[in-house]
């Protein structure tokens, strides 16, 4: 493997970039610095179809940066809540987003930990995630992979649909849902196993398999074969990451920010 300064925060904005590869001219949401740096590299290195905001109410064809900037990008067009959610509800966007939990159906939670009646922590509500979850393709990031974020038996409080036929209403598969990819610090995953079980894609370079068994709370299902590795950003990704978080904002959010390329 050639050397490389890319670090794992370079790798993981990489990573999240590829889960909008072959999308078509809709909306691309990364909640979270890292997702977001993914939406925008993806738009600026392989496929311009993609529309995105500037974080706040416009479209925007150059990707604005993240943290404090001198002036913004050049808006294309309003981005108001009535046209995100006709997109949304259209099923024209692919969001890429972070929730605390996540069990083997692709169910996520952002709303407690512990029990809703008496929790131990109380978080940010399911606000969008039901809705968004039956309209249009969904995506995770997490950025710290353990049994408490993937977790053993089901998320302590459902925000959104998977697939588990014991919660779909009348046991009819909800409309739109397609849930994509899982992006860890560890590794990619998938919903490709079968009945959608969660499936290795690639481990990231030096990461064991023993190491995402040992800190998921469920199965993974490995394919059979040499397992792939994640892909390190080459000079151009890396060029456009740096130039779209200046202030390395993304380093902040990996603990260490290690190198990309573990050591043996």
């Amino acid at each position: 493997m050639a050397d490389t300064d890319a670090t794992l925060a370079d790798l993981l904005v990489t990573a999240c970039a590829e889960v909008w590869r072959g999308d078509p001219e809709w909306l691309a949401t990364g909640i979270t610095p890292i997702p977001r740096l993914g939406a925008s590299l993806a738009k600026l290195s392989f496929n311009p179809r993609l529309m995105i905001t500037d974080g706040e109410n416009m479209f925007v064809e150059e990707p604005a940066p993240i943290g404090p900037r001198d002036g913004g990008p050049t808006a294309e067009g309003w981005a108001p809540y009535a046209r995100t959610f006709d997109n949304l509800w259209g099923g024209r966007r692919h969001a890429l987003v972070a929730p605390v939990q996540l069990d083997r159906f692709g169910q996520s939670n952002i709303s407690v930990i512990g029990d809703h009646s008496a929790p131990k922590a109380a978080l940010l509500g399911a606000r969008g995630f039901p809705g968004n979850s039956i309209s249009h393709p969904n995506s995770y990031f997490f950025p710290q992979h353990n049994r408490r974020a993937l977790v053993e038996g089901e998320v302590d409080f459902v925000c959104s649909a998977g697939y588990n036929p014991a919660r779909w209403l009348d046991g009819k598969i909800p409309h739109r849902l397609e849930l994509r990819r899982i992006v860890t610090n560890l590794c990619v995953m998938d919903f490709g196993g079968p009945a959608n079980a969660i499936r290795l894609v690639s481990l990231h370079p030096g990461v064991p398999i023993e190491e995402v068994h040992d800190n998921t709370g469920f199965d993974v299902v490995v394919p059979e074969g040499a397992i792939a590795e994640t892909a390190v950003p080459d000079e151009a990704a890396l060029t456009i990451i740096r130039r779209l978080d200046p202030h390395d904002i993304r380093a902040s959010l990996i603990k260490g920010n290690p190198l990309a390329v573990r050591a043996a």
